[in-house]
């Protein structure tokens, strides 16, 4: 098992981590991404991995720092290829979302239900995702309904403080909102 929990053998499951690693580090060779995914646990060929990038449009960019690295297209119609995701970006993104979209939130042992209003915790939901967020398992979003699923199976209350920060205007991209962060009622806004 790698850092990243059981990986699949499985095409798709393949294609997503290259599109993790490519998005979360600068990698310059087709070598030092087959070197990361066998550190991960998938064997892959040269060939395999030359088609999966072809499939995936990643591109080599020029990254600020000058080197030639491999890119992969962004989400939601934006298909400028990106060199790699900038934490502080996506934790800003996530903070302004939480304020927009946050309409009540409750938990329970390691759970945290956010309400958004309809059509938006998709949105939310992959704010969460990309802005990995390591005290955060996972994320299941439905139409109006995130449930967020922490690593703490005690932590459903402190990422739950976490979330009422970032939606009152108060950014805390690497930690817990601080114990004084005072919690509204279960199910109120």
């Amino acid at each position: 098992m790698s850092e990243h929990g059981h990986i699949p053998d499985t095409k798709g499951a393949r294609q997503q981590r290259i599109v993790d690693i490519l998005s979360t580090g600068h990698v310059r060779s087709q070598t030092e991404l087959a070197d990361r995914l066998h550190a991960d646990g998938i064997a892959v060929t040269q060939a395999t991995l030359s088609r999966d990038l072809v499939e995936l449009d990643a591109v080599k960019v020029r990254s600020s720092s000058g080197a030639l690295v491999y890119a992969v297209p962004g989400e939601g119609g934006d298909r400028t290829p990106v060199a790699n995701r900038d934490s502080a970006a996506s934790q800003a993104r996530l903070s302004r979302l939480c304020a927009e979209l946050l309409v009540s939130t409750e938990s329970s042992a390691n759970l945290v239900v956010l309400r958004t209003p309809p059509g938006a915790a998709n949105f939310l939901a992959s704010a969460m995702d990309k802005s990995e967020l390591s005290d955060v398992l996972g994320t299941i979003a439905g139409d109006d309904t995130v449930l967020v699923i922490a690593r703490d199976p005690a932590g459903g209350e402190a990422l739950e403080r976490r979330f009422l920060g970032l939606a009152n205007g108060a950014q805390r991209p690497s930690g817990t909102a601080p114990d004084d962060t005072p919690t509204p009622p279960k199910g109120h806004p």
